[in-house]
């Protein structure tokens, strides 16, 4: 694993653990808080609910207080009767809600009014059982006799028709020793602890949602910052590879540039010492009337070859028309020189108005220019051959097409081996940020590459953006200042070497 990796992941997977870590602990959190709210809702709601009962019970007994305020002894019994009739009437009135109502039984279990179940009335349900087999009306009475008081019970509910859990509150109304009640359905009381819930639960959700968000938002903020820390690494490397490869075609340069000199200030002018000293032989000679031999002339001309090769060889590895007169002119005296030298006709020319190119490039595409020259001359078996250098808008162009035999350039491009020039050729122009494309016909096809290659032999396209000649020359610019006196010397050397 990468180090830019590693250090992402230790910082993303401590921000994930401490975030699943809180999550977890703020879920159970937020459960025990809703079991705790449950309870205390509950409690407060079934408060409020008795209260309630117990308030009801009072204003309907205390609703009745005119009407039992006399004593029974002062009354008929047709007036008795007559008043716990308006009584029952008057209860049987009051209801609230859709299963708010009163009810009245006597000591003994006999329903006297029921405002919800009529046919209830006048009988007995003193041994009334619920499913759990205890007795509903025993233990109401009980809780009115003593004092008033409430009772869990089942009961039917009349919006329903189901049986369902109830709390009831009684009290015994004097003077006639009834029950009077009322009560309320907890089936209500569960539904509202279920909105509860689920309210609660909504809220759990919400945190837990909050949370992911934060885990999500945490991720993301790591994943940028590793993704640049990734884009500044790649661009410090792309940076130290471009140095590198500007270094090695430099210092390529440079020893080409020593070569040259040696052999200029050494194996040249050692030659042309000899030189001297055969011609100093063969003018003394002549001078005594004494004809030179024949040995002689051939030295000298040996001499002169030599003379002309190292000249030659000392201008392929350091043109100085490269460095003074520019990338043009050096192509079109390579042309000339190569042309000679291989027996071919070679055409250069130049497209579009010339602009200044950085010292890299120019050594780069020269270069390029060279290896194409030296695969014609080798390989291609041709007669003509067109360079030319085009300034276009956006790039610059270099293309040398000849009227060869061509080759394949997927199988030369593949082969471990073969294809060493067109492979470096591709190297020195990736280095600068450049592209060769190379185009050849099959030896054994005749058809043209293109409406474009009049030769239709194998065209080498060399062509390097003008962003990538704006960074070369903006890196130049900046280095200007602080090239070395050893290098601004072995260029004046270079530059002299044609003199």
């Amino acid at each position: 694993m990468q180090l830019k990796a590693k250090i992402v992941l230790l910082a993303a997977l401590p921000l994930l653990l401490s975030l699943l870590a809180i999550g977890v602990s703020v879920l159970d959190q937020q459960r025990t808080l809703a079991r705790q709210t449950q309870s205390l809702v509950r409690e407060a709601y079934m408060n409020a609910r008795r209260t309630e009962l117990k308030n009801y019970v009072d204003l309907a007994i205390g609703m009745l207080q005119p009407l039992t305020a006399s004593a029974p002894a002062q009354r008929t019994p047709q007036e008795e009767a007559e008043l716990q009739r308006r009584a029952l009437a008057a209860l049987e009135a009051l209801n609230y809600g859709h299963d708010g109502y009163f009810f009245v039984y006597d000591q003994h279990g006999t329903v006297l009014m029921h405002s919800r179940q009529q046919e209830l009335i006048g009988k007995n349900l003193w041994n009334l059982q619920d499913t759990h087999g205890r007795y509903t009306i025993r233990n109401l009475l009980a809780q009115a006799k003593a004092g008033g008081g409430y009772e869990n019970y089942l009961w039917r509910k009349p919006s329903s028709g189901q049986m369902s859990p109830k709390l009831g509150y009684v009290e015994l109304l004097p003077p006639w020793g009834w029950m009077v009640g009322t009560g309320l359905y907890l089936d209500d009381i569960q539904a509202t602890l279920a909105e509860l819930d689920m309210e609660m639960n909504n809220s759990i959700r919400t945190t837990l949602g909050w949370l992911m968000a934060l885990a999500a938002g945490g991720t993301v903020a790591i994943s940028v910052f590793g993704l640049m820390l990734n884009l500044r690494e790649h661009r410090q490397a792309d940076a130290k590879l471009r140095l590198m490869a500007r270094q090695v075609v430099q210092s390529q340069e440079d020893e080409r540039a020593h070569l040259a000199r040696e052999l200029h200030d050494g194996t040249s002018q050692t030659l042309v010492a000899g030189k001297l000293l055969i011609e100093s032989a063969v003018v003394e000679l002549e001078g005594r009337g004494q004809t030179p031999p024949d040995a002689l002339a051939q030295a000298l001309k040996r001499i002169n070859d030599a003379l002309h090769e190292v000249r030659h060889l000392s201008h392929s590895l350091r043109p100085a028309l490269l460095d003074t007169l520019g990338l043009p002119a050096a192509l079109a005296h390579l042309a000339s020189e190569f042309g000679q030298h291989a027996g071919l006709r070679i055409e250069a020319h130049t497209e579009g108005p010339e602009t200044e190119l950085p010292d890299e490039v120019k050594t780069v595409l020269f270069r390029v220019a060279q290896e194409a020259l030296t695969n014609v001359a080798k390989h291609a078996r041709a007669t003509t051959v067109d360079l030319s250098l085009a300034f276009e808008p956006d790039h610059i162009e270099l293309r040398i097409n000849d009227d060869g035999r061509g080759f394949d350039v997927d199988r030369i491009s593949a082969h471990p081996t073969a294809g060493i020039g067109l492979r470096n050729m591709r190297e020195r122009l990736a280095a600068i940020g450049g592209r060769l494309e190379v185009h050849a016909d099959q030896p054994s096809k005749a058809a043209p590459m293109s409406a474009d290659d009049a030769l239709h032999g194998t065209l080498v396209m060399a062509s390097v953006p003008r962003h990538a000649l704006q960074r070369w020359a903006l890196d130049e610019a900046m280095q200007a200042s602080s090239v070395p006196v050893a290098r601004v010397l072995d260029n004046a050397t270079a530059r002299s070497l044609d003199t």
